[in-house]
């Protein structure tokens, strides 16, 4: 059978091939946008509490209004992704996270920084689902693998350059200047996407179901309940540990404050390096058999990462480094045979579900480390090896779910899925 052209009907917007790096970039841009807006606002805790006049207590809020709101949009947003066309909800998502990452840096008070907070998370949470299931219809399955890495770039992009240059400009210019800077910044991005990305509205269904009967039906297809345990059980073995990373090492490895952008910019440097790589491997082998060689390396870093000795920055940013890698790299094949197990056209309401459960797995598995830790306040961080041992049993748990995470028996235009050997 010969590959039906793009402008084959079953071939919803598949956009000509001179113009996908130039869509690719673009999603990926705005990706970054969006995550630099979920990071930077830890970094500038010590700022936020001194302008604000808030404690410690508050200021988790102020981290938490971000992860909480995505997590409800997520279930919201749903049952209606499915009913219009992928662009159109594309950019009115791009425009609000814009709107709410200024109205951050325009807040004034306590109460207007928690408000833009959850607007930001609603807007944020579902943009990053959204622009996954894109990348699916855009590209073909066999070439999908590299699209989601490029995609996925943005969180290694943002820990090497958007997060330390927010951070600069917060302490030079004022804790507002990050938010403001990236929102000029994605002004033209949702300009070139508004140019770029083609109508995507093949999915587009007259259903007259209710919108809380579609969302219970995304919810409980069982291709879609194993995704959704799959995701949720590598997010809680992430963030079990990840949130308590920077605290171990200054109490335990010691490491100065001072020097943990430098351990940061490591893992995130490597991280560049490795992820398109492992897009060409999801391509070259398939997504399953790549999954179930970087898992295990993800587990035994987890490990090694919760039981570093004061081993000082020549330790802790290697290690840092490769635990950021190999974390990445579990998400990269992780979406890959997920998106491929989705059908198109639920596939909208499908990712913003999945990202409503990747933000409460994450939830979950830091308030679980947190029950675990003890510590860390002027004295070592105790226990974080018993977390360590809990993200990796969890991460390698997980091995078993993505064999059950079906293929679907053909890909997005009709043909016979590519044989990996």
């Amino acid at each position: 059978m010969s590959r039906p052209s793009s402008a084959d009907p079953r071939v919803s917007g598949s956009p000509a091939a001179g113009r996908e790096g130039v869509i690719l970039f673009t999603l990926a841009a705005l990706q970054f946008v969006s995550v630099v807006d979920f990071m930077i606002v830890m970094p500038l805790g010590p700022q936020l509490l001194a302008a604000l006049g808030i404690d410690a207590r508050e200021f988790s809020w102020v981290v938490s209004a971000y992860t909480l709101a995505a997590g409800l949009a997520g279930f919201v947003a749903a049952p209606v992704l499915d009913r219009i066309g992928r662009k159109a909800a594309y950019l009115t998502l791009s425009v609000g996270l814009l709107l709410a990452t200024a109205a951050c840096g325009l807040a004034t008070s306590y109460p207007l920084l928690l408000a833009a907070r959850c607007a930001t998370g609603a807007f944020g949470g579902v943009h990053g689902g959204l622009s996954l299931a894109m990348v699916a219809d855009l590209f073909p399955e066999h070439r999908r693998g590299r699209a989601t890495a490029t995609l996925m770039l943005a969180f290694a992009v943002a820990s090497v350059g958007g997060v330390p240059i927010g951070i600069v400009l917060g302490t030079r210019f004022g804790w507002q200047t990050p938010f403001l800077a990236l929102a000029a910044l994605g002004l033209p991005l949702v300009g070139m996407a508004a140019w770029t990305i083609p109508p995507l509205a093949g999915h587009v269904s007259d259903s007259t179901r209710h919108p809380v009967v579609q969302l219970i039906d995304t919810l409980t297809i069982p291709a879609h309940r194993r995704a959704f345990a799959l995701i949720a059980m590598l997010m809680f073995g992430a963030f079990a540990v990840i949130p308590y990373i920077s605290t171990a090492f200054v109490a335990n490895v010691g490491v100065t404050e001072a020097q943990l952008p430098v351990v940061f910019i490591a893992g995130g440097l490597l991280t560049l390096v490795c992820t398109p790589l492992v897009g060409r491997l999801v391509d070259r082998y398939g997504p399953l058999r790549v999954f179930r060689w970087v898992v295990p390396f993800s587990a035994a870093m987890i490990l090694v990462m919760t039981h570093l000795p004061a081993v000082g920055l020549a330790g802790a940013a290697p290690v840092t480094a490769l635990l950021m890698a190999t974390n990445a790299g579990r998400m990269v094949t992780a979406m890959s045979l997920i998106t491929a197990s989705i059908e198109p056209r639920r596939r909208g309401g499908f990712m913003s579900a999945n990202a409503s459960v990747q933000h409460i797995a994450s939830g979950l598995g830091t308030m679980c480390g947190g029950l675990i830790v003890q510590g860390g306040a002027g004295e070592p961080l105790r226990h974080f090896g018993t977390v360590g041992i809990l993200a990796a049993t969890t991460t390698l748990a997980s091995l078993w779910l993505a064999g059950r995470v079906a293929r679907r028996e053909v890909n997005d235009v009709g043909l016979p899925p590519r044989q990996h050997h």
